[in-house]
């Protein structure tokens, strides 16, 4: 089997994993009723899972850093198995709570250990879209996953969504124990030593964009089922092909990103979704009472979100070569603050102003990312300016580093 089909095997099982995170979106309303919490409550459950995921994967790397990546994956698989029983098992609020946070451990190991595998398989010059590819895994849950899931729960048990995922994860373990090669794991990073990366203003400052535009994102994605059946009015069967749409888009957006960043350098790439993103949720709050144009602004939101995926992750590779799978562990828990807290800020929008609000407030968090872009980039231009002064040579430009 070749390299390339071998990141498609890891982007399959992302899927996955990627399911187990954004499925609760996809039916928080259910989830609610069920489990007699209101919707802002039911909401955490994804704030529990992002913490749990931040805090946790850069403690776990640090653990098993010298662990065999293949070797990893599998573990990591196991737990993820586990988390999924227990899921099944919940009677009650707390019970589902904890299943969460042994799914986020789970997943966030694997997602940090497969990126970097598969930035390692890939052909020199084509990491972002091995990196894309990855994001398209999680991209196909929102295709096939979330919508399929709102559809099994509408008609069964929502738990039912969560045999089925533990199932194919075992499917998943045996499919990468067979194709996946063995790789070494690294020198081990104490967590001290991870966020010393922190103090390079670079560094510190591209972090703050993924926080900014997942804290966006994030604000919407949240609620977004009761979103489009509350205020866009649409029926149930409607909301599911609205989720199906958005799915479909996020895979056209992650796709594109990764090979804007190899084709167009990252900047432009990057800085182009990001105002896009912006635009189109101040469309999508101007346009909501209307199923016709929310659709498209739906799939169009989508594919902006998801096309800054692979470029802002590469990226961030590119900051700190010599420590890519610390700078993804980094970003990556960044990332899941970043959805912890938009999850929690939209909760206490939804309480206290309206469901409504979510999309504007969202695109205000997705304009300061991107303010924030151009800043790194200028910074990136002047750092690269002062030492081709001292090498005696001309400035490197931004684009340079996307290839």
């Amino acid at each position: 089997m070749s390299n390339s089909w071998k990141i498609y095997v890891l982007a399959i099982v992302s899927f996955l994993v990627g399911t187990s995170e954004n499925i609760i979106a996809g039916i928080l309303d259910m989830v609610a009723e069920d489990m007699g919490v209101s919707l802002a409550a039911a909401g955490q459950l994804i704030t529990v899972f992002s913490l749990a995921y931040a805090f946790g994967t850069p403690i776990l790397m640090a653990v098993t850093a010298r662990v065999e990546r293949r070797k990893l994956m599998l573990a990591a698989l196991s737990v993820f198995f586990v988390g999924n029983i227990v899921a099944v098992t919940a009677t009650g609020y707390i019970s589902l709570m904890g299943s969460r946070i042994i799914l986020a451990l789970s997943t966030g190991v694997f997602v940090v250990v497969a990126l970097t595998v598969a930035a390692k398989l890939a052909q020199p010059g084509k990491q972002g879209a091995a990196i894309a590819t990855l994001v398209m895994g999680f991209s196909t849950s929102l295709i096939i996953g979330v919508p399929l899931g709102r559809v099994i729960a509408s008609a069964y048990d929502w738990k039912l969504i969560f045999v089925g995922i533990g199932v194919l994860g075992l499917l998943g373990m045996l499919i990468i124990l067979r194709t996946i090669p063995k790789s070494e794991g690294e020198a081990p990073v104490p967590v001290r030593e991870q966020f010393k990366l922190l103090r390079n203003p670079r560094i510190a400052l591209a972090l703050s964009v993924t926080f900014f535009w997942i804290f966006g994102y994030s604000i919407v994605y949240t609620y977004i089922s009761p979103y489009l059946l509350t205020i866009t009015h649409m029926s149930e069967r409607a909301v599911s092909i609205g989720l199906f749409a958005f799915g479909v888009a996020s895979l056209i957006g992650s796709k594109l990103g990764g090979y804007g960043t190899d084709k167009w350098g990252i900047p432009r790439t990057l800085i182009g979704g990001l105002l896009l993103h912006c635009g189109v949720l101040f469309l999508l709050t101007a346009f909501s009472q209307s199923a016709v144009l929310v659709f498209p602004l739906l799939m169009l939101w989508a594919f902006s979100a998801w096309s800054s995926g692979p470029t802002q992750q590469y990226y961030l590779m590119t900051l700190s070569p010599e420590a890519s799978g610390i700078m993804l562990s980094l970003n990556s828990s960044v990332l899941q603050l970043a959805m912890a807290a938009g999850a929690g800020i939209g909760g206490i929008i939804v309480e206290s102003v309206s469901l409504s609000a979510i999309s504007w407030i969202g695109a205000i968090g997705i304009a300061i990312a991107a303010t924030l872009t151009a800043m790194s980039f200028g910074l990136l231009r002047n750092k690269s300016r002062v030492a081709g002064h001292e090498l005696g040579r001309v400035d490197v430009k931004p684009e340079a580093s996307s290839s």
